[in-house]
């Protein structure tokens, strides 16, 4: 980009900065505020009642003995949560590179075959990470949850990547990979990714990983209330995907424009720091609406905070549409399958990365107000 763009990318920079701390701070003074005075009822009610029983029981304290209830689909809730955190190392690494230099400007294999390659190397973290909370959630089928984290993100890949090839080998474009090439791939998978994920697999099966919940999980689930629909699942997902969103979308256009366009992006330390905004941001809203959540008596909240977090992968996937349609001059099958196809693997990537983000971070925050109460 010439001189002149740097300023906007700062612009962008700056108002993404002050966007992040007038919501981190608004968040934390609301959240501490609320809590404190949590704190100070239930231990009031608790000193007087001499018990939470004798009380009608309402609030987020009352959730205690459901609230570390395991999710359903703890398999695929542990393997995502790999093929997550594999993902978050990825980008780590490849920002990384990007800033020693490694990238030239007019070298745009460097950095896909840079993923490629990284993606097999930090196969044993998926396959550590998602064995280890697959035996904390109680689980046994060790031989399936390791598949299905070795597959979770090279199927779709697969898939996606089968289909392009076609159509650009039935267009007889270069872009189509030679039959070589795919060998290759195959190889590299089936000789480094796929054993590292079972090694990492059997490192978590024989660790002593234990979940240690504060609060200890009643028999019966206790019953959730009816909830209006703005506290549903999906307007919830849009309420925490928007303001994760707001803080890249100004830098988005120019990844946008240098990935399908003609225009070159070198400035990696802009786009590093809106990086870590995007990951804090999206840690303080999944952990308020977490909040909120509990707080209407909904102890679902393990797949929500994770999808939530995850959520700003749709809002980048709605994007790719707006760019597609006025941004670009893009047309024909080729043209559209490749934008969308990769456009689609890149947001089912943040998906994931900032689920296991959004999940940390609700986790951090569930295990520290109920490890400061008293649940008996």
């Amino acid at each position: 980009f010439l001189k002149e763009h740097l300023e906007s990318h700062w612009f962008s920079i700056i108002n993404s900065c002050v966007t992040v701390l007038l919501l981190t701070g608004f968040l934390t003074t609301i959240l501490l505020r609320v809590l404190k005075n949590d704190f100070l009822k239930y231990s009031r009610s608790d000193a007087e009642l001499g018990g939470p029983e004798e009380e009608d029981e309402t609030g987020w304290k009352y959730l205690h003995g459901d609230v570390f209830r395991l999710p359903p689909h703890i398999s695929l809730f542990s393997a995502m949560m790999g093929v997550g955190t594999q993902m978050f190392a990825i980008a780590l690494f490849i920002f990384a590179l990007a800033l020693v230099g490694m990238f030239y400007p007019y070298n745009r294999g460097a950095l896909l075959s840079a993923c490629v390659v990284l993606y097999a190397l930090t196969a044993g973290i998926a396959g550590y990470v998602s064995g280890t909370w697959f035996k904390m959630l109680g689980g046994h089928n060790w031989v399936a949850n390791v598949m299905l984290t070795a597959v979770l993100w090279f199927g779709p890949v697969t898939a996606v990547f089968s289909y392009l090839n076609t159509v650009a080998i039935f267009y007889r474009s270069t872009a189509a990979l030679p039959f070589g090439t795919i060998v290759i791939i195959i190889f590299l998978w089936s000789l480094i990714t796929f054993p590292l994920t079972v090694l990492g697999g059997i490192a978590a099966k024989n660790s002593k990983a234990e979940f240690n919940a504060p609060c200890r999980t009643t028999k019966f689930p206790r019953e959730v209330p009816p909830l209006p629909w703005y506290r549903t699942t999906i307007p919830q997902m849009a309420m925490a995907g928007f303001l994760p969103f707001s803080a890249i979308y100004i830098e988005l256009y120019y990844i946008f424009a240098s990935i399908w366009g003609y225009k070159v992006y070198t400035i990696y330390s802009v786009l590093f720091i809106v990086f870590i905004i995007l990951v804090i941001v999206t840690a303080f809203v999944t952990v308020a609406l977490t909040y909120f959540q509990l707080a209407v008596e909904d102890h679902r909240w393990w797949w929500r905070s994770f999808l939530c977090g995850g959520s700003t992968g749709f809002f980048i996937f709605g994007y790719c549409i707006y760019y597609y349609f006025y941004r670009s001059q893009m047309s024909g099958l080729m043209q559209t399958s490749f934008f969308f196809g990769y456009n689609a693997l890149v947001c089912y990537a943040f998906l994931m990365m900032l689920g296991s983000i959004g999940f940390r971070a609700s986790l951090v925050f569930v295990r520290h107000i109920y490890r400061a109460i008293k649940c008996e």
